[in-house]
């Protein structure tokens, strides 16, 4: 059985080997390390060496991307201002029952059947009706606190240090401003959640 396994692995490396060099045979006793620009071959000795086939291209998605530069798309994640735990749910705890409060406020100034605010297991939930629901919670491995709104859909917030909000990296929304805009349009009636 182990020598069947054995062999199906080397067969596989060598067609591997075949299709991505295909005049190359010493490639054959190696192992390849990849990342998404270069492949690494893993030499015997357990060294690692760069090698001649680099810049390997893939594509992951049938559908050609609407963004003309990296400017459009989501911000990337500084990790190294990735926040503590603690820190986060201080942060998240606060914005979250902040928006209870304003949006408990808020519930007694519109007349919306159906209006409804609950907070329980760490989830808020808003309910407007015929409107739709909205769902905010914490996301404590990625740091974010992520809402589902029938206007928009899902969202994922990361803390933003320099404004000091939550901001949604794809469109560079701020929570706050998001849930003002959506509300008012779907209530008829301002809010100011900041």
């Amino acid at each position: 059985m182990a020598s069947s396994c054995s062999r199906k692995l080397l067969l596989l490396r060598k067609s591997l080997c075949r299709a991505l060099k295909p005049n190359s045979s010493s490639l054959i006793q190696r192992s390849f390390l990849s990342t998404s620009t270069h492949i690494y071959l893993l030499e015997p000795s357990g060294t690692i060496s760069k090698s001649l086939l680099s810049k390997v291209s893939r594509s992951y998605c049938s559908r050609s991307s609407p963004l003309q530069d990296a400017s459009e798309g989501p911000a990337a994640i500084d990790y190294r201002s990735l926040l503590q735990e603690d820190e986060y749910h201080r942060l998240a705890n606060a914005t979250i029952h902040d928006l209870l409060d304003k949006l408990e406020e808020y519930g007694d100034s519109v007349d919306i059947d159906g209006f409804d605010v609950d907070y329980g297991n760490e989830v808020l939930t808003l309910k407007l009706g015929s409107l739709g629901t909205y769902v905010i919670n914490k996301q404590t491995p990625n740091r974010q606190i992520w809402m589902s709104s029938p206007v928009s859909g899902p969202s994922r917030f990361d803390w933003d240090q320099s404004s000091q909000g939550w901001i949604y990296r794809r469109t560079k929304a701020n929570l706050q401003k998001v849930l003002e805009d959506e509300l008012e349009k779907l209530c008829g009636s301002a809010i100011n959640l900041s």
